[in-house]
């Protein structure tokens, strides 16, 4: 089974090192961590004892799919050994090696209740820093039969994650074994990839996905952001147009009107805001909808997609009922979210209009949570973020039609 790939001494060493009971790899971003440690959990299902359950662990049943058993199916990494791992999508079990494997998705903390009165003798987890705490303390206690292990992976968090403090600090203390790794550590990435990748990340991203580094969050969000660089008084024609809102009854609706240009940039080029406060006036969400349609009927718009905070379900319900074309749900994912547009921004792709003053008045002031940093997570101030959150919503809901674009900037 080893033979088929070409591993670096790192992984090598990991493999063969696996057999505390609770062993780590974390580190950079495609850098080896997870085929290293997928070939050590096949070892060590092909030796572990007949008593006790055989678990994999991720967020949800997808991510587990995708990560784990979407490689081990493939021929093309593990060889024959592929032929032997059976799984069909949607199961919450899959046949690895003759064995039965209880497939477990984790997206918060009522999860742990699906490990009660289990007993297992081997675990793997996927993405150990997105499972909830108490979750992985109960995982541990249900591995009680003798020589039990669990196998993880990570990528890194911020330095005071439960993961990193609870036990990749006191590994002297427990019987834990972890493996750091960088992208240098994965023979089979071409440089040209590694440029491409770490193209894609900024900032904090670039320090955990690129570096590996188990670094904070703290300070300004976009600290790239810089107004004589990113803000333009002229546009070019546009070819496509995308809007992103962020609605607010007390709170101010921000509403972002987004092009793509002829030159391949992207251009936020108008915004519609409306501060219920500063105008002493709550609008409906049939005015709200009238407004945003007459605002893009004045710019002669008609938006391929209109993405909308996916909290606000009788605005977009309201949307939907008026005709107003192409309305979804925004891809809220905070973290990935700021990451594109941190992403946008720092490769230059991303271009704000002068005349868009409520974003350009928040920008610089969006900020990370000192508060929030200190409990290991990381988050956003929740204040005077309106027009920044309906700028993530629309670029990350776009990331896809603009992410190849990145590498054509200067």
């Amino acid at each position: 089974m080893l033979d088929t790939l070409p591993l670096s001494r790192k992984q090598l060493r990991s493999i063969a090192q696996a057999n505390a009971r609770i062993c780590i790899w974390h580190g950079a971003v495609r850098s080896g961590k997870t085929i290293a440690s997928l070939l050590a959990w096949l070892l060590a299902v092909a030796d572990a004892p007949p008593s006790g359950l055989i678990i994999v662990v991720g967020r949800s049943l997808q991510t587990i799919e995708r990560n784990v058993f979407e490689p081990l199916s493939d021929p093309a990494l593990f060889g024959p050994v592929a032929r032997q791992i059976r799984h069909t999508r949607g199961a919450t079990t899959a046949t690895v090696l003759g064995r039965t494997v209880h497939l477990i998705g984790a997206a918060d903390a009522r999860a742990e209740g699906r490990l009660r009165g289990l007993t297992a003798s081997l675990a793997y987890v996927d993405e150990l820093t997105l499972l909830p705490e108490a979750f992985f303390v109960q995982l541990l206690a249900r591995l009680s039969v003798p020589g039990a292990r669990v196998l993880a992976t990570t990528n890194p968090d911020s330095p005071r994650h439960w993961a990193k403090v609870g036990y990749l600090d006191r590994a002297g203390e427990l019987d834990l074994r972890a493996w750091h790794f960088r992208l240098d550590d994965n023979p089979s990435l071409s440089q040209a990839y590694v440029a491409a990748l770490a193209a894609e990340y900024v900032g904090l991203w670039r320090r955990r996905m690129i570096d590996g580094a188990w670094v904070v969050a703290e300070g300004a969000i976009y600290d790239m952001w810089d107004e004589q660089q990113h803000v333009v008084d002229e546009l070019p024609a546009m070819r496509r147009h995308w809007v992103g809102c962020d609605y607010g009854t007390t709170n101010p609706f921000a509403a972002l009107l987004l092009g793509l240009g002829i030159d391949d940039r992207l251009y936020v080029v108008g915004e519609w805001r409306h501060d219920a406060r500063a105008a002493h006036r709550q609008l409906t969400d049939a005015q709200y909808s009238a407004r945003l349609r007459t605002w893009l009927a004045e710019r002669d718009v008609a938006p391929e997609w209109t993405f909308v905070d996916p909290s606000a379900a009788s605005f977009i319900t309201q949307l939907w009922a008026d005709g107003h074309p192409g309305v979804a749900r925004a891809n809220n994912d905070v973290l990935d979210g700021i990451r594109s547009t941190a992403t946008a921004l720092d490769s230059g792709l991303l271009r704000i209009h002068r005349s868009c003053t409520g974003l350009l008045d928040e920008l610089p002031g969006y900020a990370w949570s000192e508060e929030a940093a200190q409990k290991g997570e990381d988050k956003p101030i929740k204040q005077n973020d309106h027009s920044c959150d309906a700028l993530r919503y629309v670029i990350h809901s776009t990331a896809h039609e603009w992410r190849h674009l990145i590498t054509q900037q200067p």
